[in-house]
């Protein structure tokens, strides 16, 4: 290379200046454009997603779930039974079994003070429940129908012993251990002594003290 005698380099003549080399990066343009081109890419699978009815990162959007609640609704009311599907509870008139006996109240009185005749009269302390029923043996052995495994009920759910000292003297009771035989029917009454203020429930019948019981309304 010739020096220029009217221009020396910095170096005094006969030295040139430095000439200064430019070098061009290569791979960093090309990185920048993948990874905008993988944000872009991004992005547009987020748009993708949102338009397609995603909603929400778990999928699951208020729409549906009020659509799926309002389908169930209808389901469960019908699996509700309706009060008059429900049964009928066995009342005045109705056969009901327990054990060896089936039963039938036919008739029921309120109110009275006192049962009896003569030497024979019993004064309730607070009023007599007086309970008609028919008693059948329908086992195959005889069994015995007393009063004392009867049990009245009022409207509070409490239960009332009958009144077995009444039901001695009370003309065709038939209620204190009266032994029935298979196939006989008698016809007897319970009494109840209670309160004045009673409100009277149901019965619940019994073929012994040790019997499940049956329940009859009286309302």
């Amino acid at each position: 290379m010739h020096s220029n005698p009217q221009n020396p380099g910095p170096y005094g003549p006969g030295y040139p200046y430095p000439q200064t080399a430019i070098v061009q990066k290569k791979g960093g343009g090309c990185l920048k454009a993948v990874l905008i081109g993988a944000a872009v890419l991004m992005g547009l699978i987020i748009l993708a997603t949102i338009f397609s009815g995603g909603g929400s990162p778990d999928g699951d959007n208020s729409e549906t779930a009020s659509v799926t609640t309002a389908s169930e609704k209808p389901s469960e009311k019908a699996s509700r039974p309706k009060q008059a599907d429900r049964p009928k509870a066995p009342g005045i008139g109705d056969v009901v079994k327990d054990g060896r006996f089936a039963f039938k109240v036919t008739r029921v009185e309120k109110g009275l003070s006192q049962v009896g005749e003569g030497f024979t009269v019993s004064t309730a302390q607070g009023q007599y429940v007086l309970v008609h029923l028919n008693v059948k043996n329908i086992g195959d052995e005889a069994q015995t129908f007393t009063d004392w495994a009867q049990k009245l009920i009022d409207t509070q759910g409490r239960q009332f012993d009958a009144d077995s000292s009444a039901a001695i003297w009370l003309k065709d009771s038939n209620a204190f251990f009266n032994n029935i035989n298979p196939g006989n029917t008698v016809n007897g009454v319970l009494i109840f002594d209670v309160p004045k203020s009673f409100k009277i429930k149901a019965i619940e019948l019994h073929d012994s003290i040790l019997s499940g019981g049956v329940t009859v309304a009286l309302r």
